[in-house]
């Protein structure tokens, strides 16, 4: 097996991620095997515990509450609302739900006491929970721990020398503290990013070096194609060519080869082909549902029948 290591330079990022494409899929699709099942596929699905009103004004968000998208926004959902829409996920055959919250930081209090519960309650339906709520504290990463999430996505969305030019109520080294955060606390980390930023290909390569070289790779690295959304900064921004997807996937999975690939957001507007190419080269997990947050996402009978055809199985 390759030897998992944590100190690749940018170069040698560099030099995997221009490997011409079909010597870069074969390699990337080799590693995949030799860590894991390709014939595996791993579902989960998302409930937004809360959505929109959000303060931050990450440029790509529907959920910003500075632009004007019509994502109609509202509170934390009660435990029963959570339950019957994880008892709904169960039923389709989704062994693990991630828990989503549209906070810029986790908040203190009768609030995070209510998404402790809430991971309880899921767990003893026998499903996994995941959680993605924002920057957390200390004590909180740790309470998360002791509550036994599968792992807390915290995406670093691009690169650190684009990051202001998308987002500026935040710094991408709160992003890697909250990321600290979880690893000192023993929670697996789920950590990836938005393709179509309109970021550069060195931007690119910049944001897989960052992954590379934590002190533990991430858990899942979720790569989304950014879906442009009406009344944001980027509702003008072009979809993203299947090649750069294909490229970046076989990129991380041959620098991260036990880490779980989820092919995300902008699945929609992928053809199943297309999708294939991406499990191909080393994408193991996606969301199923109709909906990813605030963005359409092809059905579960969809999918179902897509894997079928592949030759794949959910677990």
């Amino acid at each position: 097996m390759q030897k998992i290591i944590n100190n690749r330079t940018k170069e040698d990022i560099r030099n995997i991620y221009n490997t011409p494409l079909i010597n870069l899929i074969f390699e990337a699709a080799s590693v995949h095997r030799e860590y894991h099942n390709p014939l595996k596929m791993k579902i989960s699905r998302l409930i937004s515990i809360k959505t929109g009103a959000c303060v931050e004004d990450c440029a790509y968000c529907a959920q910003s509450a500075r632009y004007n998208t019509g994502v109609e926004a509202h509170k934390v959902l009660s435990l029963e609302d959570v339950l019957k829409e994880a008892a709904d996920a169960q039923s389709k055959g989704v062994e693990r739900v991630c828990l989503s919250a549209s906070w810029r930081s986790v908040p203190e209090g009768k609030q995070f006491e209510n998404v402790l519960e809430m991971i309880a309650k899921v767990k003893e339906m026998g499903l996994s929970v995941c959680c993605t709520m924002g920057m957390l504290e200390k004590h909180q990463a740790e309470e998360l721990a002791k509550a036994g999430i599968v792992a807390y996505n915290h995406n670093l969305d691009t690169s650190d020398e684009f990051y202001p030019k998308i987002i500026s109520t935040r710094s991408y080294t709160d992003r890697l503290e909250t990321i600290d955060r979880l690893i000192d606390a023993g929670v697996k980390h789920c950590t990836g990013g938005i393709l179509g930023l309109g970021e550069s290909e060195e931007d690119r390569i910049s944001m897989i070096h960052k992954l590379a070289t934590m002190r533990k790779h991430p858990y899942t690295v979720p790569l989304n194609t950014l879906v442009p959304i009406k009344g944001t900064p980027l509702e003008e921004m072009p979809q993203v060519p299947l090649w750069d997807i294909v490229r970046m996937i076989a990129t991380v999975r041959i620098t991260m080869p036990e880490t779980m690939i989820c092919l995300a957001a902008g699945r929609k507007q992928m053809i199943e082909e297309g999708q294939a190419l991406c499990f191909l080269a080393g994408a193991n997990t996606i969301f199923v549902g109709t909906k990813l947050l605030t963005t359409p996402i092809p059905t579960i009978d969809e999918d179902l029948e897509m894997l079928r055809k592949l030759g794949m199985v959910v677990y």
